[in-house]
């Protein structure tokens, strides 16, 4: 049997890191046995998918880099055929028309809730005379005749056998009163239609699965396998949420997050293999299985994520790393068009800085002019007594030419000028730095002047004597 499955989000809002664990999941399970993976939008709540909600998924599948093999496919753009199912079942039996209001629904309800029984519908619309009395005018939705007796017994390929009793199942409703078809029957329609063989989603669909199995089991449709993964966590215990920080693909994304930093993670959010903590994409192909799965929920830790996203940032090849640390330069407004290529400065700064984001942030100075020094720095390295270092260290400079402005060449030039002048590096580095990049922080001074570039160097320079002259003016 070759390999089907699907990963099927509704478009009510962005991806959220927990529908792309399991996308991830769904994806490897696929490729693992060389088969089919479908991209399926489930667009049936009207009121609440958007488009810009759909843009927000595929975008997020997109730069996650988990291409499917069919689709996309909408729902929306399937309702003939699902009319078409749910006539045929009307003929055969296994569904009905329910003329109940909305008002005796709610008295069974608080009828049902005073006795302490579960609400569910009491099957008054399933005889065969209430069927017979409809004239084709009056308001009703179709609900699917679920079997009274037995029970559905499925083996979960994570959790293992689950079984639950048809008495606890109510007729669910197929279509509503508007003619729409209904999340749980559209999910078995699509499922037998697209040769779905194996299922992999959330726990809080295990509710949904015996149902959707009675629905396939009256349609004579073959049954997927099906395997439900655990929730995601905050590190406080409670489910992720907004509250514990980003929980959309894209705003990882939009945090200076590589997306194989954030695809290892949620691998591993779950899943293991031995003691290994970084995988590359083949190798999560090659090891992935469902038993592998934990029936236990895991906890998300910001932490780890940011670790294996320094990771990746110094492992991956630089290239590659420029071209997602282009995003966010670019979303900075940096003028790129002057100043070092983004593989000088992912190399420069790889180290010092966990996302890509901190990473435009901190190369900032080698892009844009800055107005002012930083306070603290300036007070501190900023002093009269460093005019003459800087003065002598420009000098060195300016007979540095542009082919020879090169890393070794600076640092030779700084270390002269501290041995020229009987004085510890640090005295000109210092100053230096502060003067060039506008704080007391930086990569390696000469490497961090050797990005800035000669002319914007040497302007900077004066400036800083400017402002230590006017101080001492003051």
């Amino acid at each position: 049997m070759k390999v089907k499955t699907r990963f099927a989000p509704s478009p009510t809002g962005y991806l959220h890191v927990g529908g792309a664990r399991t996308a991830l999941y769904s994806w490897l399970y696929t490729r693992h046995a060389k088969g089919t993976f479908v991209l399926r939008i489930e667009d049936t709540d009207l009121e609440r998918s958007t488009p810009e909600a759909i843009e927000a998924i595929i975008e997020g599948m997109n730069w996650l880099d988990l291409s499917w093999d069919e689709g996309p496919f909408y729902q929306t753009k399937r309702f003939d055929r699902y009319e078409q199912v749910i006539n045929q079942m009307i003929k055969a039996g296994s569904a009905y028309r329910c003329f109940c209001s909305k008002e005796r629904l709610e008295q069974l309800r608080e009828e049902q809730m005073a006795k302490g029984e579960k609400a569910r519908y009491d099957g008054h619309c399933r005889c065969e005379s209430v069927q017979k009395s409809y004239t084709g005018n009056e308001p009703h939705v179709i609900r699917f005749a679920n079997p009274v007796d037995g029970s559905v017994l499925f083996n979960d390929l994570i959790r293992g056998p689950i079984e639950i009793a048809n008495k606890e199942l109510d007729d669910l409703i197929i279509r509503r009163t508007d003619g729409s078809p209904t999340y749980n029957f559209c999910v078995v329609v699509d499922d037998w239609d697209m040769e779905i063989t194996h299922v992999i989603r959330g726990e809080d669909h295990i509710n949904n699965t015996p149902r959707q199995i009675n629905i396939l089991k009256a349609l004579g449709a073959p049954l997927p396998q099906y395997g439900h993964v655990s929730m995601i966590l905050g590190d406080d215990g409670q489910k992720l949420s907004k509250r514990h920080g980003a929980v959309s693909v894209m705003q990882y994304r939009d945090d200076g997050y590589l997306p194989e930093a954030l695809l290892n993670y949620l691998v591993r959010l779950g899943w293991s293999h031995g003691d290994q903590e970084i995988f590359s994409r083949e190798e999560m192909i090659e090891f992935f299985t469902l038993d592998a799965v934990s029936r236990s929920a895991s906890a998300f830790n910001t932490e780890k994520l940011l670790w294996l996203n320094h990771h990746y940032i110094n492992h991956l090849d630089a290239d590659y790393v420029a071209q997602h640390l282009m995003w966010h330069m670019q979303k900075q407004g940096y003028d790129l068009s002057h100043g070092p290529d983004l593989v000088s400065i992912v190399k420069l700064y790889g180290e010092r800085c966990k996302t890509l984001k901190e990473m435009a942030e901190s190369c900032a100075y080698c892009y844009n002019d800055f107005s002012d020094f930083d306070a603290d720095a300036a007070k501190k390295h900023l002093r009269l007594v460093a005019k003459e270092p800087l003065e002598l260290i420009k000098h060195k400079l300016t007979q540095i030419s542009e082919l020879d402005w090169q890393t070794e060449t600076i640092h030779h030039a700084i270390q002269s000028t501290a041995d020229e002048l009987s004085v510890g590096m640090g005295k000109v580095g210092m100053p230096l730095r502060v003067a060039v990049t506008g704080i007391g922080q930086s990569p390696s001074v000469d490497a961090t002047i050797q990005a800035i570039g000669k002319s914007r160097t040497l302007s900077r320079i004066d400036k800083a004597i400017n402002y230590i002259l006017a101080r001492a003016d003051q």
